[in-house]
């Protein structure tokens, strides 16, 4: 029996690729195109790329920019707390927090109720910093997402959250 091979569908263009040296090679990418962690990364590394370049000036990271979002509108969650709900690794976020807390866009306060724990808060340069941040990332956002329309960017959002929710 004759082994089915994928295709890609008309909407998925052929892939044309450049080696480090910056040599055009034809790459044949076989089923890559059609796994949804391979089309997920692919788009992460741009948009990645982008938001380096937006953020260098002011050496923010996207986790870092996560937690700084997160600490403006959730002031006083515990480190576990951000921790979880974005997915870092108690370690990281440890050290991730601590260069925050270094650079004073965040502080650790006692925990009302808990003295093992700190709350977790912007500092008034923190503030500042976000709203800055908050005005970067939108031009950041418009600009990765340029080539879709509004319908599309929308839709592609609902199948993003979808996706992250597990939900059909």
């Amino acid at each position: 029996m004759p082994r089915k091979t994928l295709r890609p569908p008309p909407e998925v263009p052929s892939r044309r690729r450049r080696s480090n040296s910056g040599a055009r090679a034809d790459i044949d990418l076989g089923e890559l195109p059609f796994f949804i962690g391979y089309a997920l990364r692919r788009a992460q590394v741009v948009v990645f790329q982008d938001f380096f370049r937006t953020f260098a000036e002011l050496r923010i990271r996207p986790a870092q920019f996560s937690v700084l979002i997160i600490l403006e509108r959730n002031p006083g969650l515990k480190q576990s707390e951000v921790a979880s709900v974005l997915g870092i690794k108690r370690t990281n976020f440890v050290v991730l927090l601590n260069e925050l807390e270094r650079r004073g866009f965040a502080e650790r306060r006692p925990a009302k109720g808990d003295r093992r724990s700190y709350a977790l808060c912007l500092t008034e340069k923190g503030a500042v910093l976000v709203r800055r941040l908050k005005r970067m990332v939108a031009v950041h956002d418009r600009r990765v997402t340029a080539h879709l329309g509004a319908v599309e960017r929308k839709h592609l959002f609902r199948l993003l959250h979808r996706l992250a929710d597990g939900s059909n």
